[in-house]
């Protein structure tokens, strides 16, 4: 298990760890000219506007539920006991690709500017299967600010099962790919399923959601959850990863053990959190896009982004959750005696179509810059990357004329490893990592 007390504050410039450093890529989607027809220049979305009346605030509460301890017992005590992150990479069956050895359409996938400083693609037995897409990423250096989990770096991400092609009680399942990261030249994964418990802790279901967001730290892991109630988010805990006894297709508690669909683990959520003001609409709570760590606050905190439709007229909300520091409570937000979780900063922005943001303190300045990633105005193609604050915005610039289309295709979400200065996302085919500084530099 982790030392959860060691929280060493590092330098965003320090240099970087020797087993994640390399050359950077040479890889074809950074040549790539976007085409004039995909690549309609964006207008200027400008500064991002604070949200402090208390009629705007209040929309963002959320509601703590743990589920009690007792069921997490019962479902351990049927299951055998828990296992950690170390088991699950100890067993991994799957092997990444670096970008090299990644076909001409995984690579074009890619940001376009800046270069990415890694990539990879998925397995095969993975990239095959169309109806799984990925979505987010959160690594070990969310998890601990030194960036290893135990002995191990790590790199998660969130995956769901879309609704074309497939048993229909497929649809909407939720997994993460546990990623060993340890050897950068040859990353290996295993996959681990999403459940939620179930009859005080007899069964358990499969998550049905889309997992859009997702923030490990300390021992929990937080994703964002949308199936049509007032859920905001699940808390997952990593060292309660349960092993599965039998192969069927059913997933639960069968005949004669627990099942998962076949897959060989699976994690139950050990509590949730729902909007106090009820679902989220377009003038009520946000529908949680994507969810990153800012550890530029005190104490931590959990950032999320609205989600809107690329190119729509409605404006997206940003804002922000105040870890809780009392050790007892490692992983979960902050909350009064009532349970209630408020957020502690707020911004409306001009950006739509959010699928990925994150929240830095840059260097000489006492504001945060909010680095947003989003789709393509159509819906297809490489969407675009803003930075705004609370004076202005700006994006990386590509192609003959000059597009904002220079983001990953497919884009998903951000999340930022502090110990080695890299900003790490995905698009439905990559994995990839850009160096911070080369993505400064490509803004402005």
């Amino acid at each position: 298990m982790k030392h959860r007390g060691r929280h060493r504050r590092r330098r965003r410039g320090a240099a970087l760890r020797a087993v994640l450093t390399g050359t950077a890529l040479a890889l074809t989607a950074a040549a790539t000219l976007i085409s004039t027809s995909q690549a309609e220049v964006a207008e200027n979305p400008g500064a991002l506007e604070p949200l402090t009346s208390t009629s705007d605030t209040a929309r963002f509460r959320l509601q703590e539920h743990l589920v009690p301890d007792r069921d997490l017992k019962r479902l351990a005590a049927s299951m055998g006991r828990p296992v950690g992150v170390s088991a699950v990479l100890g067993s991994a069956d799957r092997t990444l690709r670096e970008g090299a050895d990644c076909s001409t359409d995984d690579r074009a996938t890619l940001p376009v500017t800046p270069s990415v400083g890694r990539a990879y693609c998925w397995d095969p037995a993975d990239a095959a299967d169309t109806t799984w897409r990925p979505h987010s990423v959160t690594t070990s250096a969310d998890a601990d600010d030194d960036g290893v989990w135990g002995t191990h770096r790590v790199i998660l991400t969130g995956w769901t099962r879309t609704a074309a092609g497939g048993p229909a009680a497929d649809r909407g399942l939720a997994r993460v790919a546990f990623v060993d990261a340890d050897d950068p030249a040859r990353p290996v994964y295993r996959w681990v399923l999403l459940v939620v418990p179930v009859d005080g802790g007899r069964d358990y279901r499969g998550l049905s959601s889309t997992l859009s967001g997702m923030v490990w730290y300390q021992d929990k892991l937080l994703v964002t959850t949308r199936n049509g109630n007032s859920d905001a988010l699940y808390v997952y805990d990593l060292d309660r990863i349960q092993r599965t006894t039998a192969d069927t297709p059913a997933i639960g508690r069968v005949p004669g053990g627990w099942s998962a669909r076949g897959y060989r683990y699976v994690m139950p959520a050990v509590g949730s959190y729902r909007f106090a003001a009820g679902r989220c609409t377009a003038t009520g709570p946000p529908c949680p896009a994507t969810l990153s760590l800012d550890r530029g606050t005190a104490p931590d905190s959990l950032v999320a982004a609205e989600r809107t439709a690329p190119g729509g007229e409605r404006h997206a909300r940003l804002w922000r959750y105040a870890f809780d520091s009392a050790s007892a409570r490692g992983g979960l937000l902050a909350t009064d005696g009532t349970g209630r979780a408020d957020a502690i900063e707020a911004y409306r922005t001009r950006v739509t179509g959010i699928r990925g943001a994150l929240s830095l303190r840059r260097p000489g300045t006492g504001f945060p810059s909010w680095y947003v990633g989003r789709a393509s105005t159509k819906g297809d193609g490489h969407g675009g990357l803003w930075r705004q604050d609370s004076q202005d915005a700006e994006a990386a610039r590509c192609g003959f004329d000059s597009s904002h289309h220079c983001w990953a295709e497919s884009v998903g979400s951000l999340s930022y490893a502090e110990a080695t200065d890299e900003v790490w996302s995905l698009s439905d085919r990559m994995l990839f990592s850009v160096p911070l500084p080369a993505l400064d530099r490509s803004l402005g």
